[in-house]
């Protein structure tokens, strides 16, 4: 599965998100994708809760198309002070 095809998913299926996901770096093939997702559905979260948001955005994705997958996910707030 492509990353832009991935971002997509995401947006499609979690509230107000946007996504970016590229190839993981340090790896030595294309089936490792690293994803950063920011959202407000997020809010109040802790961390496994906001990973299994984006996991249960992708659905059956994670089991047939997705090998592996590095994220990281943040509230708009916490993104904007994470890359201020």
């Amino acid at each position: 599965m492509k990353p832009a095809d991935v971002e997509d998913v995401i947006e499609s299926n979690l509230e107000d998100a946007e996504a970016t996901v590229t190839h993981a770096r340090d790896k030595h093939d294309d089936d490792h994708l690293a994803a950063t997702v920011v959202s407000p559905v997020f809010e109040g979260m802790a961390l496994v809760q906001q990973h299994q948001q984006v996991y249960d955005a992708l659905g059956d994705h994670m089991t047939t198309d997705i090998h592996a997958l590095e994220l990281s996910t943040y509230t708009p707030e916490e993104y904007e002070e994470h890359e201020g």
